[in-house]
């Protein structure tokens, strides 16, 4: 499936997926009831154009998987990846170069073919806003120029100069919505990344994202992504708004 373009001059791009596709469960709804799981994936991207990789926060994937996912998906098709607990939950970001390095070195594939989508840095709910070890983690993990997104999910986070941090290293503040929290919908980089874990969307809800979204897309790429459960909702959502994009 190819990627949804925007009009207007040098438009962005829109990616809409889930969190994750490995899901024997979303038989029939949203993969065939006769599709193999070993071929999920392909089912997978032949409806929908991106996935956040959540995989990576527990575990870093071989290198004969990584070429499993991209041989499995089109040139049009980007992976973005959650990033290693390690790094956010364990170190919360401090003392992170060799497993940044370790992580870095696992997806390198993906941006070498060049269907590399976000890195999405989740910090934990407990971690209150700390400016100078969030500078210091910024200028070592945005060197390879690489499209980063942080989710914060502590207010104190939420403040000017969590977001002058974000633009000085180009680092989209990754708009996260559940039923507890909405993080405010500023940008800070030349994309948009969102996280869309409400647990209902009615029709007009994801009426508003599409139109959203296609606003966003004038000044970049948008990266948008459902819940994974093991029903297909989430799913069924982001093929919901795939396709108002694509009969607008």
């Amino acid at each position: 499936m190819s990627s949804v373009a925007r009009r207007g001059k040098n438009p962005g791009k829109i990616y809409i997926g889930c969190s994750g596709w490995a899901y024997p469960s979303w038989k029939p709804d949203f993969y065939p009831a006769t599709a193999p799981t070993k071929r999920l994936l392909e089912f997978y991207a032949a409806r929908l154009n991106s996935v956040e990789v959540n995989y990576t926060f527990r575990s870093l994937p071989s290198e004969k998987t990584v070429e499993g996912w991209l041989a499995a998906t089109s040139e049009d098709f980007r992976f973005s990846f959650k990033a290693p607990q390690r790094i956010t939950h364990i170190l919360r970001l401090k003392n992170c170069a060799k497993p940044l390095e370790e992580f870095y070195a696992a997806i390198r594939p993906v941006a070498d073919a060049s269907r590399l989508g976000a890195i999405l840095f989740q910090l934990p709910p407990n971690m209150k806003a700390d400016f100078e070890r969030l500078a210091a983690f910024l200028s070592e993990a945005a060197s390879e120029g690489w499209r980063l997104a942080f989710e914060f999910r502590h207010e104190s986070w939420f403040s000017e100069e969590t977001y002058a941090l974000l633009r000085e290293h180009g680092v989209a503040l990754c708009v996260a919505e559940s039923d507890e929290l909405a993080t405010p919908a500023i940008s800070t980089a030349g994309f948009s990344c969102y996280r869309l874990r409400k647990s209902e969307y009615s029709d007009n809800d994801l009426a508003a994202i599409e139109r959203k979204l296609r606003s966003d897309a004038v000044r970049g790429d948008v990266f948008a992504y459902f819940k994974h459960e093991e029903e297909p909702t989430g799913a069924l959502r982001a093929l919901h708004v795939t396709e108002r994009l694509q009969t607008k």
